[in-house]
């Protein structure tokens, strides 16, 4: 993979003076085609009554870690945290006008088609999403089937994994392949997405050129679109008609919606309006309910995501980066670049800042037009305090750690937009 001259090198992360935004904004704005995931945060601040149906939550919820001890309370999340989050290809429930393969080639299977790994940090808080390609090849560890039997020990695409032992092997495949150890997971369905997309309002893309794909039926012109509900789905599962056709260029326009989304959250225009907040936990009950989103026991605790949320409020955006796992053609998938990921967790786990250096995609999907400013609130001095910036004492933080260019990505910071298929 090669760099475009025309991009140049990514942002450095910045320490900008933020405006408080609502303290669920960020968890949610992580997500993307698991948007739903924070909405258990955000019920317990719009009132613990609304939690009389956690019982619901709880019954639907799988223990991704039966044998080992629960996380303990995490206060502002002491170390930082790791959430496993999927997005799943099942047929089950879903709209056969809206998805007609599922009446007539379903296996019954159901594979993560998605898959990104959310990295909190420590203080300094930042946050990296860093999704797998669905046709990474990665060794299955032994994981239990539904049926009892187990299935594991070779080595296959990792959107296996959740079809042979459904989150839980999902999470243990991306523990082996990253070394980190994760400590909540959740999953959605198609139809989730569509539900949450419409009830969060619609996110704005942008598309460099007009784009039409016979697979997803999506098709739109040149410009920025607000999307929502079915359109929204269709965008993030394109790849046809985008890029080189790729699932490597997929990931990257699920990276833009991502960071739209992240501005669109800090901006109040959903959770400033209590309305639409209430309307959002309401539809992601309805999807747990309706087995269209998972979670696991521990992410299942209202409380458990209040304070992770409450730790993640004023994030800059240039600390929000979202990163493909280095991978390089091989058959009919992809293989690891393990000395690339390496230095990327070696990174993620000193807490330095990251400097891409790489495309923002790994497979043409999206190109860098612009760059998005952080909310920044005036000054607010205390009596006697001096407003002169070069009173205050400064801290340069920990050096920037150039990622190799083998690692596409962006952050929430540059605004991109969808290349059309050539």
């Amino acid at each position: 993979m090669s760099s475009d001259p025309r991009r140049g090198r990514g942002p450095v992360a910045r320490h900008a003076r933020l405006r408080s935004p609502h303290p669920l904004m960020q968890l949610v704005s992580l997500i993307g085609v698991a948007v739903v995931v924070g909405v258990v945060a955000l019920t317990g601040v719009v009132g613990y009554h609304v939690w009389d149906a956690a019982a619901t939550v709880r019954d639907n919820a799988v223990d991704i870690n039966p044998e080992g001890q629960a996380p303990p309370s995490m206060g502002e999340i002491e170390g930082g945290v790791n959430l496993l989050l999927v997005g799943t290809d099942s047929c089950e429930g879903q709209d056969l006008a809206l998805f007609p393969r599922c009446g007539i080639d379903d296996d019954g299977g159901e594979r993560n088609d998605v898959t990104m790994l959310v990295h909190i940090s420590d203080e300094p808080r930042r946050v990296t999403v860093v999704s797998i390609p669905r046709d990474t090849y990665v060794s299955i560890p032994e994981c239990e089937k539904a049926d009892g039997g187990t299935f594991g020990g070779g080595t296959e695409k990792i959107n296996a994994s959740y079809m042979y032992g459904g989150l839980a092997c999902s999470v243990r495949t991306v523990e082996e392949l990253t070394g980190e150890d994760i400590d909540y997971a959740a999953a959605i369905r198609w139809t989730g997405v569509i539900n949450m997309s419409d009830a969060v309002g619609g996110v704005d893309v942008c598309l460099s050129g007009d784009i039409s794909d016979r697979h997803t039926g999506l098709a739109l012109t040149a410009g920025t679109h607000t999307l929502q509900g079915v359109q929204a789905l269709q965008f993030l599962r394109i790849r046809h008609g985008i890029g080189d056709g790729s699932d490597l260029g997929r990931i990257s326009n699920q990276q833009q919606f991502m960071s739209s989304l992240v501005r669109k959250l800090q901006s109040d225009a959903v959770f400033g309006d209590a309305g639409t907040l209430l309307n959002f936990a309401g539809t992601a009950l309805d999807q747990v309910r309706e087995k269209q989103l998972v979670l696991d026991t521990g992410l299942a605790n209202p409380n458990t995501m209040v304070q992770i949320a409450m730790a993640l409020k004023g994030i800059p955006f240039e600390d929000i980066v979202f990163v493909q796992y280095p991978t390089y053609y091989e058959g009919d998938g992809v293989r690891p670049i393990t000395s690339a990921a390496d230095q990327l967790f070696a990174a993620l786990n000193a807490n330095a800042p990251l400097q891409l250096t790489g495309d923002a995609s790994g497979g043409f999907g999206v190109e860098v037009t612009g760059e998005a400013q952080n909310p920044v609130a005036p000054e607010e001095p205390v009596d006697g305090a001096t407003t002169d910036p070069s009173a205050a004492p400064v801290d340069p933080g920990a050096p920037a750690v150039e990622l190799p260019s083998s690692i596409p990505g962006q952050s929430a910071a540059q605004v991109t937009c969808t290349v059309p298929q050539r």
